[in-house]
């Protein structure tokens, strides 16, 4: 008896190692069943089978009590596993040019409850991200949920290792604001346990995409999107953020895609940030932007309901050409094998696929030798779920220490 005892706490010491990893893969979808988890860890089936027994008795993931087999396949049935649906969660918030929204995600970027969404950004950051550090602590509360920490999508690029915002162009906020400091100060005050983390808004929608939607599986996957206001891009290396060396990569909207065009809030001429977003969609197709629903959703309801007008189609196939122009240079550059498009962008790749394919494919080298597959993202608010990527990170990393502290 002590002999078995023996065998099965080493078997556990040694998977131990292999608990964030398999936390990730449950996490990611990539490790439906026993077998497959096996497989991807490479070690033996008890061992794998001890590592998912530790993540259930964490109240991470769940494993089917009896085996079975998926249709059609052959050999042993292995036990499925899945997300625990009552497990912890991360508190999530979004700030953008026209509100912010707080949420609940568990593993799996699966959204357990949302604020709703506010209209009103104030110019005092602090009073911003204490109003939704509030939303989000009433969530909680209803709730009941474990909190494992919190994480915030802003939009602007974020400096590291300061956290601060130093372009939040589209919000009244003054540049250099501290915003991490700011939120993990209110979230401390609200009394929500774990670690609070900020992150530039596309860069997490890329996180986002990579972990949960159409990124998955892409080893250099390339993002560019245009929420509310302005346009960002992001890019995913082997499964992790690329950066840059303070937090700055990928400022796209910079990119000037016409010289002689709309004078930018950086000082240029023509920037993508202002030829491709919802606002020069608007007065691009001769509308007047009104108060009372956001930009981005005006120039999605302009295109899903009046598409057939010249007007419209004219300033869709400008936007088209234009954001066409910014993806070839970034192809020529950075040699992604996926492009995900977010926001407006994706509805404007839904409006005419192939003339932003073309576009993209005559101005860039690596397109003309074969394409690079462009896809539109397929996570609702994939943002906020990136944002609750951050705090769920170090989970992912070593479940047990985050977990049992």
């Amino acid at each position: 008896m002590d002999g078995k005892v023996t065998t099965a706490r080493t078997r556990l010491e040694r998977g131990r190692g292999a608990l964030g990893p398999a936390l990730e893969l449950v996490h990611t979808g990539r490790a439906p069943t026993r077998a497959v988890l096996t497989a991807e860890l490479g070690v033996t089936r008890a061992t794998a089978g001890a590592v998912a027994a530790e993540l259930e008795a964490l109240g991470l993931i769940r494993v089917d009590s009896r085996p079975g087999a998926a249709a059609g396949s052959q050999g042993r049935p292995s036990h499925r596993l899945s997300v625990e649906d009552s497990g912890p969660v991360a508190l999530a918030a979004q700030i953008h040019a026209d509100g912010f929204r707080a949420a609940l995600v568990g593993l799996g970027g699966r959204i357990v409850a949302t604020a709703p969404a506010r209209a009103t950004v104030s110019a005092d950051p602090a009073q911003v991200l204490g109003e939704v550090v509030e939303a989000g602590a009433g969530l909680l509360r209803d709730s009941g949920l474990r909190c494992v920490g919190a994480g915030l999508a802003v939009p602007s690029a974020v400096a590291e290792p300061e956290g601060t915002a130093l372009n939040p162009l589209h919000l009244a906020w003054p540049a250099g604001a501290p915003v991490r400091e700011i939120f993990a100060e209110r979230v401390r005050a609200a009394g929500i346990e774990g670690p609070a983390f900020t992150g530039n808004d596309v860069n997490l929608a890329a996180l986002a995409e990579h972990r949960h939607g159409a990124g998955r599986g892409a080893q250099h996957l390339l993002c560019v999107a245009t929420g509310h206001r302005g346009v960002g891009g992001a890019l995913v290396l082997d499964g992790r953020l690329h950066s840059g060396s303070s937090g700055l990569a990928l400022e796209v909207g910079h990119l000037t895609v016409n010289p002689e065009g709309r004078p930018c809030h950086c000082g240029g001429r023509g920037c993508l940030d202002v030829e491709a977003d919802p606002l020069a969609f608007v007065t691009k197709a001769g509308r007047e932007p009104g108060p009372e629903i956001s930009l981005l959703q005006q120039s999605r309801d302009l295109l899903r309901t009046e598409y057939a007008d010249p007007a419209v189609r004219r300033a869709a196939e400008e936007l088209i050409d234009r954001l066409g122009l910014g993806l070839a240079g970034l192809v020529n550059i950075l040699n992604p094998d996926r492009i995900i498009l977010g926001g407006l962008h994706q509805e404007l790749l839904d409006a005419d696929p192939e003339r932003l394919r073309a576009v993209v494919a005559d101005r860039s080298l690596w397109g003309r030798s074969g394409g690079v597959p462009i896809l539109p993202c397929t996570l609702d608010h994939n943002s906020l779920v990136g944002a609750a990527e951050l705090a769920w990170q170090p989970v992912l990393d070593d479940p047990l220490a985050a977990l049992t502290l």
